[in-house]
């Protein structure tokens, strides 16, 4: 949509964030790019300093920046506090979000079971699936190849992109999105050695998934031996991550792509954990702590602590052994050296002084 840099100004006090206009208020802005890609009829930001350079060269035809920006040439800026929170205000202002397509309802290639409830508005797109005694909250979003086991409960607001799949008994809470390809509700590694066989042991528990949670595309997350799996409100997690069987994530947590939690894993509030992290079975994860990109957590970690490396200990540990492994060829070169130096010299005391 298109609208003035008053109007947008207007906008972020709405949303207690007021602005400072430089410039032409007047301006029409039609969308937000980055600061390579914008273009005169589009708007940008700045929010980290080392970006800063790129103010001489773009072509945005305003930017948002913070109250001490000083740019290297005449432009026109939209002064914030924060320009990274009014950044995204400006994106759900300007471009809104994502609209589903509407199938007029239930569409007719639908299959719906038995005893199935739902709720206002819904869309069910072609070929998507519901088996028995499901119940569906209001302004649920189906999309294409869904697939929703028996028994299960979708709150409302609950958004399925093509080919998810929810097996049976798994709870869904209110604004769950959950994309392309990702599994819910799978059975979990669960087998008992017999002899030197496997014997699987029936995963009798289910999944639970609180409000407000977001998913990516190809996860899985393992329904519980016994009990829940538990991913808790608020929650964000990426793409292609792996939850174990009985592992429970608390209160907006953070799990970038590539995740695994082993099962049995606790996780606190406002975790944090980067890309390719791994978590074994059963430690528990503090509240607000940081787990490091390609960190191997082997043992529980403390509330607001920050680990890396593998196995994960505090970063400022495991830096300062990378910095001294770094160092390890130079250290080698010198330790030959005066390996030769003490050669050198035992020789030469050995020939002013030779044995009687």
């Amino acid at each position: 949509m298109k609208l003035t840099l008053r109007e947008l100004a207007d906008f972020l006090a709405t949303q207690s964030m007021p602005a400072q206009i430089e410039g032409d208020p007047a301006t029409v802005i039609t969308a937000v790019n980055t600061l390579e890609d914008a273009t005169p009829s589009e708007i940008s930001f700045l929010a980290n300093p080392k970006y800063e350079k790129l103010l001489a060269t773009t072509r945005a035809g305003a930017v948002i920046v913070d109250r001490v920006v000083k740019p290297p040439r005449p432009m026109t800026l939209v002064r914030m506090e924060k320009p990274y929170p009014a950044l995204m205000a400006a994106i759900v202002r300007i471009h809104g979000y994502r609209q589903h397509p509407n199938w007029g309802g239930i569409h007719l290639s639908a299959t719906l079971g038995k005893n199935v409830q739902i709720g206002k508005n819904p869309r069910i797109g072609p070929g998507a699936t519901v088996e028995s005694d499901v119940t569906i909250g209001d302004n649920v979003v189906l999309y294409p190849g869904v697939y929703v086991g028996r028994g299960c409960r979708l709150g409302n607001d609950v958004v399925l992109y093509p080919h998810v799949v929810i097996y049976e008994q798994v709870i869904l809470g209110h604004r769950v999105t959950i994309h392309a390809g990702s599994v819910i509700g799978e059975d979990g590694l669960g087998y008992a050695p017999v002899g030197d066989e496997w014997f699987k042991i029936p995963q009798v528990g289910n999944v639970v998934i609180e409000d407000d949670v977001e998913i990516g595309a190809n996860c899985t997350i393992d329904r519980a031996t016994l009990g829940r799996t538990v991913i808790g409100r608020g929650s964000k997690l990426s793409n292609l991550i792996a939850i174990g069987h009985g592992t429970r994530v608390g209160e907006q947590a953070m799990f970038v792509a590539q995740v695994g939690l082993a099962g049995s894993v606790t996780v606190g509030k406002h975790v944090q954990m980067a890309g390719q992290a791994g978590v074994v079975g059963h430690v528990h994860i503090g509240d607000r702590a940081t787990v490091g990109a390609k960190a191997g957590v082997v043992n529980d970690v403390e509330p607001n602590t920050y680990v890396l490396g593998q196995p994960a200990i505090k970063a400022s540990d495991t830096k300062r052994h990378i910095f001294l492994i770094q160092k390890l060829p130079e250290m080698r070169t010198r330790l030959k050296a005066l390996e030769a130096d003490v050669a050198q010299l035992k020789a030469t005391l050995q020939a002013a002084d030779p044995p009687k």
